[in-house]
């Protein structure tokens, strides 16, 4: 199979090794995987703000330059809900409307992908760590993504899953939202952390990078060791 990764901002200019990872992955599954390297952003931030028009601007380019690819798969369960479920909306009654319905057809969250559609389980991974995942809100709430990303841990050799009472809760970082309320934003992931704290794991792992660098924040500024770290990036240990 051929898979178009969509690499969404975040992962593109702070976080490449996930990126590196998802590819390795792939790869080593037996596919062939390209990157529009001029694709940048979904348009997520000027949608969820209420600027509707400009997103249409940022993600007219996300069209076209997807409209040929077969399958394709994104590293964020934010983006990937961005592009499969409110892209349906922003271009609802535009000329885009069936291009963005077509996209939306074709468009998965990694671990959903490898899980649901390559039916792959066991990536043969090594992390001898005790982890607990943080489910963000898009890829939860929007995308369906609670059961894959656990379903491929388990199978991770020396990994052991502990899950946090606050698994389901908004981590705080919504984008926009930690810019314009910031101490709520805070308050919110001081929540998340102290729960993933409680289970005495040494990960935090999670399908989106942006809440992961919201945390690692948080969890700095408060002197714990705990670390974050994306899914794709322990399913790619060996």
């Amino acid at each position: 199979m051929k898979i178009t990764l969509f690499i969404p901002c975040f992962i593109d200019t702070l976080y490449p090794r996930v990126g590196i990872s998802m590819v390795q992955i792939l790869e080593k599954l037996g596919h062939v995987v390209t990157f529009p390297e001029a694709l940048v952003c979904c348009g997520q931030p000027p949608f969820n703000s209420g600027y509707w028009p400009e997103a249409r601007q940022v993600a007219r380019p996300v069209l076209q330059g997807l409209a040929d690819a077969e399958v394709v798969v994104i590293g964020s369960g934010s983006c990937g809900a961005m592009m499969k479920v409110f892209y349906t909306e922003l271009f609802a009654g535009e000329p885009e409307e069936a291009a963005a319905r077509a996209l939306s057809a074709k468009c998965y969250e990694f671990s959903d992908f490898l899980v649901n559609q390559l039916g792959v389980t066991d990536l043969g991974a090594v992390f001898p760590h005790k982890v607990t995942i943080h489910d963000g809100c898009h890829g939860l709430r929007e995308m369906n993504g609670k059961a894959p990303p656990r379903a491929l841990l388990k199978q991770v050799r020396g990994l052991e899953l502990v899950e946090m009472a606050e698994a389901e809760t908004c981590c705080g970082f919504g984008g926009t939202f930690a810019t314009k309320f910031p101490a709520i934003s805070s308050a919110m992931g001081e929540v998340k952390c102290a729960s993933a704290a409680a289970t005495d794991a040494d990960f935090v792992v999670s399908n989106d990078s942006s809440c992961l660098m919201h945390l690692q924040g948080l969890l700095s500024r408060e002197g714990r060791p705990l670390k974050t770290i994306h899914l794709a990036e322990i399913l790619a240990s060996v």
